[in-house]
């Protein structure tokens, strides 16, 4: 056994304290500007020769979870107009618990994520990494009973549990009923976020679509409820992820964000994707037989020029396989 000095204990200590003091201010940052880097990778798609941005759609709809996804980023132009060479790649599903399977639609679709990855390292990425903070359960758990922790390493990627001394509190220039909050530092460095929610009831939300799914990036989201349409707004005018897929495989039609019961999952088999989050949320609120309105935080994404919530024919796809 290693014999320790006074000193060395003292050492020891301080070195604990400090820790400790990092910690317990994580999120306690000064407020820090968001990277420049976010005015290039903001899901605001290429202009089109007005200098309006154009929103493209894509619905994919068939058996196969893998042959869907890839065949919605397709319509959008690929993979490689969202990734770059070399690019560092984040991708955001929805691993809410530790405690459901995917059958039970409260998670992203294991496959839907990793043909993800797949496509982002053929595209040319450095590294993809796939994280959310599960508010049921510890991470590493809600990864593996998801199924995505398997599909993700099998593609490629990475999981990554998301470390508390990794938030920081950033300035949110856009906002309306929120400033700034602790945002994880990762996803707005990386040089693209791909947003990959689950279609779900929520009680509070009515729906868990792109913009609801962003929640999973912050600290303290139980503090986030008030106002909670124009504070989901307000965040995605922050983060503003390059591209939501929205996998409809199964949606879970009652009892969300956290499910428990197979009665109330519908097979959908279609996956949605767009380079404007509220195109994406504002389609999908139709798989629930509602509209974009029923939604407040649609409305308020647009209202905050974040998107449309209407895409010309031209720029939709549809596909069937």
């Amino acid at each position: 056994m290693a014999e320790y000095t006074r000193r060395d204990v003292l050492k020891l200590a301080g070195a604990a304290a400090a820790g400790a003091v990092l910690l317990g201010a994580c999120g306690r940052r000064p407020v820090e500007q968001p990277p420049a880097s976010l005015e290039q990778r903001a899901s605001a798609p290429p202009a089109a020769a007005g200098g309006a941005p154009v929103a493209r759609l894509a619905i994919a709809r068939g058996a196969d979870p893998a042959a869907i996804t890839a065949a919605a980023v397709d319509a959008l132009g690929g993979m490689k107009r969202f990734v770059k060479s070399g690019a560092d790649v984040v991708v955001k599903p929805n691993i809410c618990t530790d405690y459901h399977g995917p059958e039970y639609a409260s998670t992203t679709n294991p496959v839907v994520v990793a043909t993800l990855v797949a496509l982002a390292l053929k595209a040319g990425a450095k590294r993809v990494r796939v994280m959310d903070n599960p508010f049921g359960g510890p991470p590493e758990s809600a990864y593996q009973n998801s199924g995505i922790a398997a599909a993700v390493e099998a593609a490629g990627g990475t999981m990554q549990v998301m470390s508390p001394v990794k938030y920081g509190r950033y300035a949110i220039p856009q906002g309306r009923s929120i400033s700034s909050w602790d945002v994880y530092d990762d996803v707005l460095s990386c040089d693209t976020l791909i947003n990959v929610p689950i279609a779900k009831t929520h009680g509070s939300a009515v729906l868990t679509l792109g913009g609801k799914n962003l929640m999973g990036v912050i600290l303290d989201p139980g503090q986030f409820h008030s106002d909670l349409a124009q504070r989901i707004a307000d965040l995605t005018s922050l983060v503003r992820p390059q591209l939501t897929v929205v996998d409809a495989v199964r949606i879970l039609a009652h009892g969300g964000p956290t499910g428990g019961d197979l009665a109330d999952v519908v097979r959908k088999d279609t996956v949605v994707a767009s380079n404007d989050i509220v195109a994406a949320d504002a389609w999908s609120t139709s798989l629930f037989g509602l509209t974009p309105r029923d939604v407040p935080y649609v409305p308020a994404m647009a209202a905050l020029g974040l998107g449309s919530m209407t895409v010309p024919a031209k720029e939709t796809a549809t596909i069937r396989l």
